[in-house]
């Protein structure tokens, strides 16, 4: 019996190691942002291609108010509702006290500063590819917005999405910096690339997920069901956007469709940050959404 014991105990202090080491978070070094300048001019670019105001701005928020990243808005899912967090300047609530490698550790690795994992409904699944500069540039910008004293709250999940530590295992099976798109590209292309499928993160949402919550690579851009469990997000592949990249461009600066229909739903907050960006901006989207495969 106390051999039956021993050996139990051993396979369980494994089988707690082996968890320990499979959830544990996996967090860039302080040492490679020591040498960076953050450039606030350039932030305000990444700030707008990177759609933080369109999560963590007050619901139905307009003009200088979106620069108010208070925080607040719930989003639905399957797996429960998550409530994005307050990132304003705030050295409480917000994240005024963060350092730039805490800022950049969240947004490449999902970890925060207290070492725990966040939730992948924030797209640091995408933002693992974003340039460490454009972070740099992007905390610069934030340090300049106006804060706010809101308190965060916490996300409603059931048991056992409330686990946060399994997030860990989560990211090893879905998160990876490799490009989707991939083959003989333009620079024009590569630009939209960099554009779409890191900062502007339109995966996130144009891509079906499976049942664990991860993209599903194969169809990149075929459309998803709505989180909400109201409606669909449509395919943005050659097989259903069909618009020259004229009008793809055109659509993302004004939100009018060729048709002269506009822009609706959670797509009203995306096209009032990407129209900001300029027009070469645009266009590289559009050439990088025409060089998609077409998925039905």
């Amino acid at each position: 019996m106390r051999r039956v014991l021993t050996v139990g105990l051993v396979i369980a202090a494994l089988t707690l190691a082996a968890f320990a080491w499979a959830t544990r978070t996996q967090p860039l070094a302080e040492s490679q942002f020591e040498a960076l300048v953050g450039d606030a001019d350039r932030g305000e670019h990444v700030f707008w291609a990177a759609g933080c105001a369109s999560c963590h701005s007050a619901d139905g928020a307009r003009g200088d108010d979106r620069l108010v990243l208070a925080g607040g808005r719930r989003f639905d899912s399957e797996f429960g509702t998550f409530l994005a967090p307050n990132i304003s300047t705030d050295p409480e609530h917000g994240i005024g006290a963060w350092t730039l490698a805490q800022f950049g550790n969240a947004m490449l690795r999902g970890v925060s500063p207290q070492g725990e994992h966040y939730y992948p409904a924030f797209p640091y699944t995408s933002y693992v590819r974003v340039e460490l500069q454009d972070v740099a540039d992007l905390k610069a910008y934030m340090d300049t917005l106006p804060a706010s004293e809101r308190p965060n709250e916490a996300h409603e999940l059931a048991f056992p999405f409330n686990i946060r530590r399994t997030v860990g295992v989560w990211k090893r099976l879905f998160m990876n910096d490799a490009y989707i798109v991939t083959g003989e590209l333009s620079e024009q292309q590569q630009r939209g690339r960099y554009l779409a499928e890191a900062l502007a993160h339109c995966g996130e949402c144009h891509t079906p997920r499976n049942a664990l919550g991860g993209l599903d690579a194969s169809r990149w851009l075929a459309g998803a069901p709505n989180p909400s469990g109201r409606g669909s997000i449509p395919n943005i592949t050659p097989a259903k956007l069909t618009w020259s990249e004229r009008e793809i461009a055109g659509y993302l600066a004004s939100g009018f469709t060729p048709s002269f229909d506009s822009v609706g739903g959670s797509m009203t907050a995306v096209v009032d940050s990407l129209g900001r960006l300029p027009a070469e901006d645009l266009a590289a989207i559009a050439a990088y959404l025409k060089a998609v495969a077409p998925s039905d």
